[in-house]
């Protein structure tokens, strides 16, 4: 039986979104935001010199189709991203409304987010009362630290001693429908910190928001540093996904990185963790190679996102997927005859915009495996309805297939 593997490079949007001006990021429209096609000119205009050099080489990835489906998401030049495609390539346009790791994820997986989230006002205090009592109960403290909006880093930098001195666990939100708590692993506890998460989660996910998140960080002040130890307890998707659809049918399903968190564990066989993108790569040519007949392999590569999106490093994430595309190519030479392989994002997070928060856009589709042609614009959950075709698998929710 044939296998398929859907690997999602966690932000690498190329704009054309639709709705693009209901969404901001710094109190920016993220109308125009395009991370591929601003990384792309930022390479070629020699502004992306940190660590390499000139025009963004990905010959892999873009001779399955990223420069085409960048052109055609958003009509934007794609310098250094021109080659003729010889897999099948489109773009995918998001419904569900959210610019968020759970809404780009379940919609891949065949089911949009039904709801609208929770979000937390960018004020101080940000939470309400009754939560931040229910985390000092739980931590047994007797107050937290942060409670507004921040990025991850910065909140550790600007609170990371106080936190030592009081212990008291930094609690902050972004744009995005989430609640994270970040705190010390040695002095603070990291069983203790996942506990705290886990246990405030019912709480929050009542309410319609949807990830709680620990970030754990070591060091001293002027050198904190988070840890690999993160862990997202997510809402549960709303109905049965791709992953379900998959173990339901009796095939083996292989969760590499954030998935299983993504999806509250639900449908997942094993689990594949790793200190970095490296590590999960790993695992992901260790799966190509062995594997399971009929398998199904769901991948997130998160340090796109979380390493040089939110922290607006452009060079960094022109390295990171140039460091991709090579392990790609080694990755496509381990599929065996009757694989599909689909190359994809959840959202966008533009090195160049405002903020530091996700960007709303649309994402590549590139499918190794079926031949060259053209899939036009779709829908996120057609990828779903998609890999169900390929695996012979009965399919719900309302994809339709594009093979």
């Amino acid at each position: 039986m044939s296998r398929a593997f859907l690997i999602v490079l966690d932000s690498v949007g190329i704009g054309g979104a639709p709705d693009a001006a209901d969404f901001a990021s710094g109190g920016v429209p993220d109308t125009g935001a395009n991370t591929l096609g601003h990384i792309a000119r930022e390479c070629a205009a020699g502004r992306a010199e940190d660590g390499r050099s000139g025009p963004l080489r990905l010959p892999v990835l873009d001779g399955l189709g990223l420069g085409a489906a960048l052109r055609l998401a958003s009509g934007a030049p794609s310098p250094g991203l021109e080659a003729t495609p010889i897999g099948l390539w489109g773009a995918a346009t998001e419904v569900s409304k959210g610019k968020d790791t759970p809404s780009g994820h379940w919609e891949l997986a065949g089911v949009p987010v039904p709801w609208d989230w929770t979000y937390f006002p960018d004020a101080q205090p940000a939470f309400p009362a009754d939560v931040v009592a229910e985390v000092c109960r739980l931590a047994g403290v007797e107050g937290i630290l942060g409670n507004c909006h921040d990025s991850g880093t910065a909140i550790i930098d600007r609170l990371g001693a106080e936190h030592l001195t009081t212990g008291w666990p930094i609690c902050y939100t972004s744009a995005d429908s989430v609640f994270q708590i970040a705190a010390h692993e040695e002095v603070f506890g990291l069983e203790r910190l996942v506990n705290l998460c886990r246990d405030l989660s019912p709480l929050l996910h009542g309410r319609r928001v949807g990830r709680v998140i620990a970030r754990p960080f070591l060091g001293a002040p002027g050198a904190f540093a988070r840890t690999p130890n993160r862990r997202d307890f997510a809402i549960a998707p709303p109905a049965p996904t791709l992953l379900d659809w998959a173990s339901g049918a009796g095939r083996q399903t292989h969760a590499i990185g954030k998935i299983g968190d993504i999806f509250s564990h639900r449908g997942i066989g094993k689990l594949h963790k790793g200190k970095d993108d490296a590590a999960l790569f790993d695992h992901l040519d260790r799966l190509a190679s062995d594997a399971e007949p009929g398998s199904f392999t769901f991948a997130n590569f998160v340090e796109f996102d979380s390493n040089f999106g939110h922290r607006r490093d452009v060079s960094g994430y022109a390295r990171a997927l140039e460091w991709f595309d090579a392990r790609v190519g080694h990755f496509l030479t381990l599929l065996q005859p009757g694989d599909m392989a689909v190359f994809t994002a959840d959202h966008g997070n533009d090195p160049t915009w405002f903020g530091t928060e996700h960007t709303r856009e649309r994402v590549p589709v590139l499918v190794a495996g079926k031949g060259p042609g053209t899939l036009d614009l779709c829908a996120f959950a057609d990828v779903a309805a998609s890999i169900a075709h390929h695996l012979q698998i009965p399919a719900q929710g309302p994809g339709r297939s594009f093979l």
